[in-house]
């Protein structure tokens, strides 16, 4: 299968590592994977900000880069629900019957990469070795967004050598929310140590999501605080492997 790839803006500018671990898990499952140079932002920060004429520009341009695919797939929670979520009501807010119909036809080929792996490939277990006791945050997005519900906990729970603990709580916001951790410093704030509180509860040596944006929020809290504790993308987990586990996978 030929799979595009949208990389996503946090991921290209801060976390590249979260793209690369996304190819080697599409070619180690036999995956041909495409990355259209022209591809920019989706419009997101835009969107949440209140910029919805600037953001609809950024439509088109996605549209325009993606069209042709027959599947997308995206490292982001918050980027795909972008997508999947605005961008038919941005383009009728647009007023451009063309654009709507477009997105509308785009829109069911664009896959949350958690959700490419279980709902498209039907697949749980890809291979990935990772001893390390790890706890995984759900983010908004991919809850009440893209209802994602235990599809990457599914995956995680197939990772040889993991020490996988579940976090309490797992459907509270970890605070970030964009633009809302400047706008509303102290409630975000607040939200985050108790995110970090949760976090630190498991004992876990890293805490992973789907999501870069909440990674970065909660990850700067546990380096400030000093805690040893790091956060990786669900990518890059999955990405990791054994070469004797990966070959009697492969065997079986």
């Amino acid at each position: 299968m030929r799979v595009f790839l949208f990389i996503t803006c946090i991921n290209d500018t801060l976390y590249p590592r979260t793209g690369q671990a996304v190819v080697s898990v599409l070619e180690r499952l036999g995956h041909e994977v495409v990355f259209p140079a022209a591809q920019t932002c989706c419009g997101q920060m835009h969107n949440n900000s209140g910029y919805q004429t600037e953001a609809i520009d950024l439509v088109r341009r996605f549209v325009d880069v993606f069209e042709g695919a027959d599947t997308v797939v995206v490292p982001s929670t918050s980027c795909t629900a972008t997508i999947r979520t605005q961008y038919p009501r941005l383009a009728r807010l647009a007023g451009d019957a063309k654009l709507a119909a477009r997105v509308e036809a785009l829109v069911p080929r664009v896959w949350e990469f958690s959700q490419f792996l279980t709902d498209k490939l039907r697949l749980e277990d890809v291979g990935a070795y990772y001893p390390h006791r790890v706890t995984y945050h759900a983010s908004c997005n991919s809850l009440r967004a893209l209802n994602l519900g235990d599809r990457p906990m599914r995956l995680l729970r197939q990772v040889r050598g993991m020490d996988l603990v579940e976090l309490d709580r797992i459907d509270e916001c970890c605070g970030f929310g964009g633009t809302f951790a400047v706008k509303n410093a102290e409630v975000s704030t607040a939200m985050l140590a108790d995110k970090l509180r949760h976090v630190l509860d498991t004992g876990a040596e890293i805490c992973t999501a789907g999501d870069n944006s909440c990674l970065m929020h909660i990850g700067g809290g546990l380096s400030r605080q000093r805690t040893g504790v790091r956060t990786v993308h669900l990518a890059e987990i999955l990405a990791s492997t054994d070469a004797m586990q990966f070959g009697d996978v492969c065997a079986a």
